[in-house]
């Protein structure tokens, strides 16, 4: 029995861990390091927008395989859609948000 409980329990821990790639999803992967070279997501807004820090979300930094930060990455449906990364300059590209829009376009225009 106590198995059971357990095993349901981590089961719904896992669920609830993957809620951030629901829908449309913009997550930031961060530090505190590389906060200024973040970019603003705001423009996002009707759509799940998170900012990960790797001091408290680490192991979804691991689950995710980030390498650079910051890093964005943009789901669907809980599938990775698009993946923009800092390099060892630590910087976004400029174009970063471009891309995001772009993609996100891609996504709505599939759906008629």
């Amino acid at each position: 029995m106590r198995i059971w409980v357990i095993l349901l329990l981590f089961s719904f821990y896992n669920l609830n861990a993957q809620d951030f790639k629901e829908g449309i999803s913009i997550v930031q992967f961060s530090a505190p390091f590389t906060q200024e070279a973040e970019v603003s997501l705001k423009s996002f807004k009707r759509y799940n927008i998170y900012t990960f820090c790797i001091t408290e979300k680490g192991k979804i930094f691991d689950s995710e395989k980030i390498k650079y930060l910051p890093t964005v990455l943009v789901y669907h449906n809980n599938e990775e859609v698009l993946r923009i990364e800092s390099g060892i300059s630590l910087k976004l590209p400029e174009n970063t948000l471009d891309q995001i829009d772009k993609k996100i376009e891609q996504i709505i225009e599939s759906k008629f």
